[in-house]
């Protein structure tokens, strides 16, 4: 039987989270909408704070602009392709952002572009495996489990560049006055 330790907090910026982790690393961090993931075959949850705290540190720290990079130790569960993917955007530098399609041919699949999306609406671990990093091909948001609100706060908070839809036409800069440019990194 494993053991899954969940706790919730809360935060300014991506409002209530619900984290959940093994033996193996943190498993589930996602936005709060009043029902619990079901349980895995052979899985017992179990409320846990405490086993919880460093993660919760380490997201307290990001969200008040302290932390740019987690360690936490992740238990990515999924097919090889949604790996693959939450992998390339575990490599998108903080503040920065990159397409869909960009994924897509980071991780060798040039035409699988939706389903790249599809693999970031599956992501487990919000935030700290950053699909809200990654932009419409137009440089504008798209969909996010979190609602669009919070992906624009996030992206603020990183001082990224992205492009409101319909609101305005100008790209919008980091909170320092100049604008970050779209990801420039190696795969």
């Amino acid at each position: 039987m494993t053991k899954v330790y969940f706790s919730r907090i809360g935060s300014s910026v991506a409002g209530p989270l619900l984290l959940a982790a093994t033996e193996n690393g943190l498993r589930c961090v996602q936005f709060c909408k009043g029902k619990m993931p079901a349980p895995g075959k052979d899985e017992v949850w179990i409320e846990s704070r405490d086993y919880l705290r460093p993660c919760e540190m380490q997201l307290e720290a990001y969200f008040r602009g302290e932390l740019r990079e987690f360690t936490c130790k992740l238990d990515l569960i999924g097919t090889q392709f949604q790996k693959d993917c939450w992998q390339a955007l575990l490599r998108i530098p903080y503040g920065q952002t990159c397409s869909y399609a960009d994924i897509a041919r980071a991780i060798g699949r040039p035409n699988a572009f939706r389903a790249v999306g599809q693999a970031n609406h599956d992501n487990p671990l919000a935030i700290i495996v950053p699909c809200h990093r990654v932009l419409g091909a137009n440089g504008t948001l798209t969909g996010y489990g979190g609602g669009l609100n919070t992906k624009e706060k996030l992206l603020r908070l990183e001082g990224a560049t992205f492009r409101l839809a319909a609101k305005s036409a100008a790209p919008v800069g980091d909170r320092r006055g100049h604008e970050s440019s779209q990801a420039e990194f190696q795969y």
